[in-house]
């Protein structure tokens, strides 16, 4: 009774979706040490809990964040996606050019003093996403007008997208797919989103020909199309699927953590499956799938389209990023190097994620509100 009460009075907005994101970072700190616990053992001396309290703390921050963005009116960020979006082009030129590269990808910019590094295109996405609601909610009278609304929502689309695609494929390619969503829920007609389709295949056979990562992007295409050819990192992630079976080995007892790439973070999937079985891989996707569901709500319910529109853009992107997730590890697309939103050991992604579930928290304490008092 008491922490139902504590709850109501300071986690507001959607409880489900609290729930949700409780659920996920309590599986992301389990498998986070049971992941990383042997690489940490081998590079810290024997500190097999040094990633894990790395992970913990900056899952502290992260969800500090999310509470208090989600104490913010959503209306403000209308207002703040602009001045994002400025900012977010040169770092993603500069990113593109210059940035830290890390696992053969060259996505990150290394922050000076505390040496951590950043990853643009999550602000990017998270800016563009905003701006996109924001511009199609205030246009809704002149949303079939070209030269007015949709070419102004084209042109960033296509620039954000573009600049991230030369760096980051996967995600250009998600980040537009979300903008597609976005227009076709703000009633753009659907001309114009053929028009939007028919572009972006242009920019994205640019980003394969003149980008960093069209030759990986390319030969990851081929691995995956090879009935012969399976790369190191899927034959292990099979393998861990294959042995977890339906209940799983159990807690920590993961042996693949130890011969699989990046099993804390791109593959995490394969090493949840393993230790917790189908019945916990089919748990993981059934909360990512509550989360969208709750999010994609908010444009029925939401008396403002720009709040509807706002949530309807950040939960897909999250749910999307994480289908793409599981799907990578059980073989199901190429790999792509997206993380598990929530679960994947922690960094810029894990901030950026957590900052657009407390907007979308902000986004449900409209109807929730109106049902308290009705």
């Amino acid at each position: 009774m008491i922490v139902r009460t504590w709850a109501k009075r300071y986690l507001e907005g959607d409880s489900i979706i609290w729930l949700v994101v409780l659920c996920l970072s309590a599986i992301g700190v389990l498998v986070v040490y049971s992941t990383s616990s042997s690489l940490a053992y081998r590079e810290r001396g024997g500190d097999t809990e040094y990633y894990l309290f790395k992970h913990i703390i900056l899952l502290g921050l992260s969800l500090g964040a999310m509470w208090f963005v989600h104490k913010i009116n959503y209306q403000y960020f209308a207002r703040l996606s602009t001045l994002l979006l400025l900012l977010s082009i040169p770092m993603l030129l500069y990113t593109w050019k210059f940035g830290a590269t890390i696992n053969e990808a060259s996505r990150w910019i290394t922050l000076p003093v505390i040496n951590q590094t950043f990853q643009p295109s999550d602000l990017a996405k998270l800016a563009l996403i905003t701006h996109l609601a924001g511009m199609l909610s205030r246009r809704q009278q002149i949303v079939g007008d070209f030269t007015r609304t949709v070419l102004p929502v084209m042109l960033w689309c296509g620039t954000i997208c573009g600049i991230i695609a030369m760096s980051d494929i996967s995600s250009a390619a998600m980040l537009f797919f979300t903008c597609l969503l976005l227009m076709y829920i703000g009633r753009v007609p659907v001309k114009y989103l053929a028009m939007l389709v028919l572009a972006g295949g242009l920019l994205g056979y640019a980003a394969l020909s003149f980008g960093q990562r069209g030759e990986t992007a390319l030969s990851r295409v081929e691995s995956f199309m090879s009935e012969e050819q399976v790369t190191f990192q899927n034959q292990q992630a099979y393998i861990a699927i294959a042995t977890g079976g339906v209940s799983g080995k159990g807690m920590g007892k993961s042996e693949q953590r130890n011969t699989l790439p990046l099993s804390y973070a791109d593959f995490i999937y394969a090493i949840i499956i393993e230790e917790y079985g189908v019945i916990g891989g089919v748990g993981v996707i059934l909360l990512f799938l509550v989360l969208l569901f709750r999010g994609m709500r908010a444009v029925s319910r939401s008396e403002r389209a720009f709040g509807g529109l706002l949530s309807a853009g950040l939960s897909f992107a999250i749910a999307v990023q994480a289908m793409i997730n599981m799907t990578v590890a059980v073989g199901l697309v190429p790999v792509t190097g997206l993380p598990l939103p929530l679960v994947s050991m922690g960094g810029t992604s894990l901030l950026f994620t957590s900052i657009a579930i407390g907007i979308i928290l902000s986004t449900t304490k409209e109807f929730e509100h109106q049902k308290a008092i009705a």
